[in-house]
């Protein structure tokens, strides 16, 4: 440590004292560098570099690592060469696979159409004319039966996406989204909506409209852009629509990010029936009369097994 008149201790030990010059203290503050540093310096200055044979040797370093790199280079590429013939094998096998399973999956739905309209005229065979019609109706509604009238036509597509020009990324601003079409068939319903579909996809009380992924998927059944949401109700509807508040929603969307919006009244349509619908739990509409007295029996709930 410092004493009061700012000498510093000699590290011999003896108790002496060891000060420094003034001359000192401004060489070191006028000549900061290393003198080893300096003289290094001057020579790159003077040009004085290594020698020939030091060059050379960087040289065919050098040489030799470049060599080694396009090595690398060409063994990578021959190997990424070599494996595209099975990644596109693969590629095509999975393309493949999903159309077939399309194309069966279309053959069952058709197979379960033609078993339902068998049913459904069984059906109308053993009841009588007014409840048979009764039946019908609440089909109808439920979406377990096509429908045909007249309503709107909601056409929403996707804008233009940009990519990120340092990362590559296409934003997603501009594509519609599962809270789009939400929104679309909810403003319909309440709008006095009877029956809508999406893309063909009949809803239901049951429907679910959700993102996956790039993907919506409504009822598990992926829908593509255009999305076209169809609904059958009263001659007001499109107009209802296009100037309520998801009409004017939708349009902000087509200002700001690009995106397609249309409506148009559509006549004489017909909306395919749902593909499927679980019941969950019945209730008859009119107690049963009673097998031993006459008396009509209290109402029911009954719960359906596997959810069917």
């Amino acid at each position: 440590m410092r004493d009061s008149h700012g000498d510093v201790p000699s590290p011999d030990g003896d108790g002496r004292r060891r000060g420094y010059t003034t001359d000192f203290l401004t060489d070191l503050f006028r000549n900061p560098l290393d003198p080893g540093y300096a003289a290094a310096a001057q020579r790159r200055g003077s040009g004085r570099g290594p020698g020939p044979a030091a060059r050379r040797a960087l040289r065919a370093v050098l040489a030799v690592t470049m060599a080694a790199l396009g090595f690398l280079l060409v063994v990578a590429y021959q190997q990424t060469v070599a494996d595209e013939p099975a990644r596109s094998s693969a590629h095509d096998q999975l393309v493949s696979q999903v159309q077939r399973r399309r194309a069966d999956t279309s053959v069952l739905q058709d197979q379960a159409d033609g078993l339902r309209s068998e049913v459904a005229d069984l059906r109308d065979r053993e009841l009588d004319g007014k409840a048979a019609a009764r039946l019908r109706e609440l089909e109808a509604q439920t979406g377990l039966a096509p429908v045909r009238g007249s309503g709107a036509k909601i056409t929403l597509g996707d804008g233009p996406t940009a990519a990120d020009p340092v990362t590559g990324e296409r934003s997603t601003d501009a594509r519609v989204k599962d809270t789009d079409l939400q929104l679309a068939a909810n403003a319909l319903w309440a709008g006095g909506a009877e029956a809508i579909a999406i893309n063909g996809q009949r809803l239901t009380a049951t429907s679910t409209i959700r993102q996956a992924g790039e993907a919506i998927l409504v009822d598990f059944r992926p829908v593509t852009t255009p999305y076209e949401v169809v609904a059958i109700g009263p001659d007001s509807l499109a107009g209802d629509f296009r100037d309520g508040y998801a009409g004017r929603f939708f349009r902000a969307l087509v200002s700001r990010y690009g995106m397609s919006f249309d409506t148009a009244e559509v006549h004489d349509v017909t909306l395919a029936a749902a593909t499927e619908l679980k019941l969950r739990v019945a209730e008859p509409s009119t107690p049963p009369p009673s097998a031993s007295t006459g008396s009509q029996a209290e109402p029911r709930s009954s719960q359906s097994e596997g959810g069917r």
